[in-house]
């Protein structure tokens, strides 16, 4: 994207102001807008508290950062408030999970089709396939609990289908294990692609652990707890690909950069007028961010940030379906399974993974038995959307 990184210096810090007015506004419409803007509201509050994550943990480890980084929290602390609360009332907690599973299955397939390491593209894609299913097991309890049609959220973008099973997900620890990438001959994109992954994931697994205990719907209980389950699986193969001999300062600056690349993505595609704004907006409080810890490391490590941050932004992520990229994966690798740190064919699994999966699943699986009999077909909802695009969208696929 033509934003020149080292000249764009945004909003300093000092400049980035909040009150509760600002942090709490108007939040979007689950049926009036475009199920991208509920995507990259997702995503964007999983990045902030992906960064949150990371600087408590820098502070921790380093005194004379903690500061600075108290600084920039407290700021992206406000961005990530702001953010959250865009998401609206009036959508259920199973109505948002299918907005997470539509994230992760179209953001993971916009990734891939961007990165250049055919290693961790392949990684990209074995996550893809789980996600996707995961998608088609909370359909099918939506159905069952609410009696609701997922393509209310999903307005056809993406598809309803099993994908790699989610009975068959579960891996040993040893078998999540991943590769990093080399932090010296990595092109940018890799970098921010595992970034921005980790934190998508990690926030799926982080809202799941949450709201899974809230259903009274036994069935769903155990279906929230076998999912958490992958998700944790997917945070821990997403952080391997990180090379963990980067300093902190070259993390820090990473992140920062992964949040300016984000945001401009998502303010290139907005298609509600008032939210880009807000997207706008925090391009030019996370370039100041960027530059504060760009100063810190000339002064800390006196070395160059241009050994480490592109002068220009990548393509942007790209929002919008992915369908025909997905159902070549599916076709292609389905069968696919992780032995160690590389994708092998069924018959050759782990053999420690076999008997972890067996341990779990041997008073069966919640993913199996929810989906039991179910095959989405448009136009089924008990309760269907009243928004007059929604209706037209499912027209259209049943033509």
């Amino acid at each position: 994207m033509a934003l020149d990184i080292f000249r764009e210096r945004g909003t300093p810090l000092e400049a980035q102001e909040h009150d509760w007015r600002d942090l709490v506004q108007v939040p979007f419409s689950k049926l009036d807008d475009d199920a991208f803007t509920r995507v990259r509201v997702i995503l964007l509050a999983g990045l902030e508290q992906e960064a949150n994550r990371f600087s408590h943990a820098c502070a921790r480890m380093n005194r004379d950062l903690q500061l600075p980084l108290a600084r920039v929290r407290r700021a992206e602390h406000h961005q990530q408030t702001l953010v959250a609360w865009l998401n609206p009332p009036d959508q259920s907690p199973l109505e948002t999970t299918i907005g997470y599973e539509q994230t992760a299955i179209e953001l993971t397939a916009s990734l891939a089709q961007h990165e250049p390491d055919p290693y961790l593209k392949q990684v990209l894609q074995f996550g893809l396939l789980e996600d996707f299913d995961h998608l088609y097991r909370f359909a099918a309890l939506m159905d069952r609990v609410e009696g609701r049609d997922a393509n209310t959220i999903l307005q056809c973008y993406t598809d309803i289908l099993p994908g790699r099973p989610t009975s068959v997900e579960h891996r040993a620890p040893e078998d999540d294990l991943r590769e990093h990438y080399d932090r010296f001959t990595a092109a940018p994109i890799s970098k921010l692609n595992a970034l921005v992954i980790t934190a998508a994931e990690n926030q799926v697994r982080d809202y799941y652990m949450n709201i899974g205990p809230t259903f009274a719907d036994p069935l769903a209980r155990q279906l929230y707890a076998e999912i958490a389950s992958i998700e944790e699986q997917h945070t821990t193969q997403y952080e391997c690909l990180v090379d963990p001999r980067e300093t902190w300062l070259e993390k820090w600056m990473l992140h920062e950069l992964s949040e300016v690349y984000v945001y401009a993505s998502c303010a290139k595609q907005e298609s509600n007028a008032r939210i880009k704004k807000i997207w706008e907006r925090f391009v030019d409080y996370e370039l100041g961010h960027l530059h504060l810890v760009m100063d810190l490391f000339r002064t800390i490590e006196r070395r160059d940030p241009a050994e480490i941050i592109p002068p220009t932004l990548p393509e942007p992520i790209d929002f919008a379906s992915q369908r025909a990229y997905i159902k070549s994966v599916l076709d292609n690798e389905v069968d696919l399974r992780a032995r160690g740190k590389v994708f092998v064919p069924s018959h050759q699994d782990s053999v420690s993974s076999i008997a972890y999966r067996d341990r779990l699943n041997r008073c069966g699986s919640p993913s199996e038995r929810v989906a039991a009999g179910y095959r989405w077909r448009p136009g089924t909802e008990l309760a269907p959307a009243t928004n007059g695009d929604g209706r037209a969208r499912a027209k259209e696929v049943q033509r």
